[in-house]
């Protein structure tokens, strides 16, 4: 019989009161809201949204109005915004920063194999070609053959020796 406490018997998980987040998730929303923030698209909507909130907050009839001029709403929903913005931004271009720093020592790295690679392949051809000027060639036999048949033909009387 097995107990129950064994450990063969994972533990339930604890519940925690605090929140349970994925900061890698995060940091792609964060990515995708920065390269959101980016584009042209951002700028048209919120050049509308704020050319409609002026311009309902200034022609409206008064008692439809919510915020009227200086528009201190919209400045602190544009605060707001900007608040929430900038530390998304920074979380991204550090994400960026960490994916290019792995990214460079990853290019180091492959530069680093590929010098000694191509210095491998240098020992190695500079060792054949000293191994080849050591061997005898065609042309060097040839040669040196054709010197002995010369010098054998001018001595015949060595041969009968």
């Amino acid at each position: 019989m097995a107990r129950k406490d064994g450990l063969d018997t994972p533990r339930e998980t604890r519940r925690s009161l605090r929140p349970n987040y994925d900061p890698e998730a995060f940091g792609r929303l964060s990515e995708r809201f920065a390269r959101f923030l980016g584009t042209a698209r951002f700028l048209v909507y919120m050049t509308v949204f704020v050319l409609s909130w002026v311009v309902w907050n200034a022609l409206a009839p008064r008692d439809l109005r919510f915020d009227d001029y200086p528009f201190i709403f919209l400045t602190l929903i544009l605060s707001l915004q900007a608040s929430y913005a900038a530390p998304l931004i920074l979380l991204a271009q550090n994400r960026q920063a960490d994916r290019d720093r792995i990214s460079l020592n990853e290019d180091r790295a492959r530069n680093d194999r590929s010098i000694a690679d191509t210095e491998y392949l240098t020992r190695e051809l500079a060792s054949l070609r000293i191994s080849l000027g050591e061997v005898a060639t065609r042309d060097f036999l040839r040669s040196e053959l054709e010197d002995l048949i010369k010098e054998l033909r001018a001595n015949p009387e060595s041969d009968s020796k």
